[in-house]
Order: structure tokens, then C-alpha cells, then sequence
């Protein structure tokens, strides 16, 4: 409740100064500041347009918030998103502004520095790319804070969506920033749009030590019998993804009744690893009976 009070006094704040600001352009400065008068109208000019910038920004992040009901201090792609593009414009407008201080003809300085603004963009092209491509994931709906997704072979949940990198907390609470150009060109997994919740926990176990698939399965079972209540009974699954010549690929999957919270499916994929660590240390030193033996 605090924090929304200050949200509307700082609005009040900004509607006023605006204001004040507005009709201050209807009056000149006195004799002895008038030497000043063009760096005072582009300063004021600049304040006045970043106030306004300001303004609809929160208007429409207020607008979009009571329409998607989202709480207060909580931030999703869109508003990210409309953030990220009143920085981006106030950027511009600043560098705008400070050409305007010599009085330098915007149309003169594009029509002369063609060749250099072209040269410019070439060497910034990646930077700009990012930068685009932070804007379309940030509208997008493919994506959203607090997805858990898989990029090539990181896995997390997105915690941030910024100009030019992705932020993702995977799950030793590492953070791993992936540029948004290589997120947008790249395949994408998003575990949270799933209508089910489904986990996957990918090993290899070395053939030798495994006795049989039925028995590895009832022993991960068995590990995470006490999260029962969580998990939808008949979805256990032992997948064989790929037999190699010593080894094989395996996947453990189940589905969860309800949306858990990370730290429970965490504990969980926890106790499996160590489960499979347990069996195979079990199984060391026995390898399985060749036929006939």
C-alpha cells in the first residue's frame, strides 16, 4: 500500500511539473539570463517531452494491469517491454538534445553524415539486432517471466528480459545471460505452457552395471514415493532414448497433479539424480549375467 501511495504522489509529481513547464514556454527569461534563452527552451523542451513519455508509459502500464489483473511490483514481457522502449526513445532524445545545445540542423547532419550513419549501422548491426529482438520477445507471447524453458542446453527460469540479453536462473541458482538475437533464432522449449506439467530427468547409465530397466524403475519410484500426493499415479515412465555400444541414453518421466513451486520439483529432480548415483554405486563391481552363464 506504501509503495502504490508513492507510485500515485511521484504520478501527481510528474503531472505537475509538466504543467509548470508547459507554461513556463510561454515566458522569456530575464536580460540577464537571455544570452541562454535557445539552451533553456531544447533543455526544457527535452524535460517536457521525457515527462510526457513518462506519463504515457505509466498510463498504459496502469491500463494493461487492470485489464490483466497483475499485481502491483510484478512486471511481465509487455510491460518490460513498453519500459525498455521509453528508454530507448529518452536515449535518443537526449543525444537529439545535445546536438540541438550548438544549434546543429537535424536534416543538414543526417543528409551530411549519410555515409558515416550507414557505416555506423553496418558496425552496430548486432547491437541493434539484439536490441529488435528484445522488443518482439518482450510482446510476444511465447515466452514470459517466470517461464521454465530449455535453450539449446540450458535449462531455467527467465528472471529478466532486458535490451539485449535474456536472463535465466537455472537451477544451481546460476544466472546465464543468453543474447536475445541467438533466444529468437533458436529452438525453445517452454515447459510452462505445457498443459501438463511433465518432467523429464535425462541419464546414462553404463550397460554393464545395469541389471534391468523394470528394476532401475521401481527403484526411482520408490525414491520419490514420499511426493506421491504431487504426482499423478500411472505416469511414472522409464524412457530408453538411444542405445549406444556401452551405454544407455534414459529418461525418468512423471507428471505433476497441480503447479508446484520450483524449490518442491527441484527437491524432487534432487532425490532421482541421487537415486540413480545410489543404484549404479550399488551396482558397481556387478555387472549383469551374460546369457548362458
Amino acid at each position: 500500500m506504501q509503495t502504490k501511495r508513492l507510485k500515485t504522489l511521484l504520478f501527481l509529481l510528474k503531472l505537475a511539473v509538466l504543467a509548470v513547464l508547459l507554461l513556463s514556454r510561454h515566458y522569456e527569461f530575464s536580460s540577464y539570463f537571455a544570452a541562454y534563452q535557445h539552451q533553456a527552451d531544447i533543455t526544457i523542451s527535452f524535460i517536457v517531452f521525457a515527462l510526457t513519455a513518462s506519463i504515457l508509459v505509466s498510463v498504459l502500464v496502469w491500463l494493461y494491469r487492470r485489464r490483466e489483473k497483475i499485481p502491483s511490483g510484478k512486471a511481465d514481457n509487455v510491460i518490460i517491454g513498453l519500459n525498455n522502449i521509453y528508454y530507448l526513445v529518452l536515449v535518443g532524445a537526449g543525444i537529439m538534445t545535445t546536438l540541438g545545445y550548438w544549434g546543429i540542423d537535424f536534416r543538414t547532419l543526417f543528409t551530411t553524415l549519410s555515409i558515416v550513419a550507414a557505416a555506423i549501422a553496418i558496425i552496430s548491426k548486432d547491437y541493434i539486432a539484439e536490441i529488435i529482438s528484445g522488443i518482439i520477445i518482450s510482446f510476444s507471447g511465447e515466452v514470459a517471466i517466470d517461464d521454465y524453458i530449455r535453450i539449446g542446453d540450458q535449462k531455467g527460469k527467465i528472471i529478466d528480459i532486458n535490451f539485449t540479453k535474456i536472463a535465466l536462473l537455472n537451477e544451481d541458482d546460476d544466472v546465464i545471460f543468453i543474447p536475445n538475437a541467438k533466444f529468437f533464432s533458436s529452438e525453445i522449449v517452454n515447459y510452462t505452457k505445457r498443459e501438463i506439467k511433465k518432467v523429464s530427468i535425462e541419464f546414462e547409465v553404463m550397460i554393464q552395471y545395469l541389471k534391468t530397466i523394470e528394476e532401475l524403475e521401481t527403484d526411482l519410484i520408490h525414491a520419490i514415493s514420499d511426493y506421491e500426493s504431487h504426482i499423478e499415479a500411472g505416469t511414472y515412465n522409464l524412457k530408453i532414448v538411444e542405445i549406444r555400444k556401452d551405454s544407455l541414453s534414459l529418461k525418468f518421466q512423471y507428471v505433476f497433479l497441480r503447479e508446484i513451486n520450483r524449490e518442491l520439483e527441484r527437491e524432487i529432480r534432487r532425490k532421482t539424480v541421487r537415486r540413480i548415483v545410489n543404484y549404479v554405486k550399488k551396482n558397481l563391481g556387478q555387472p549383469k549375467e551374460e546369457p548362458g552363464n
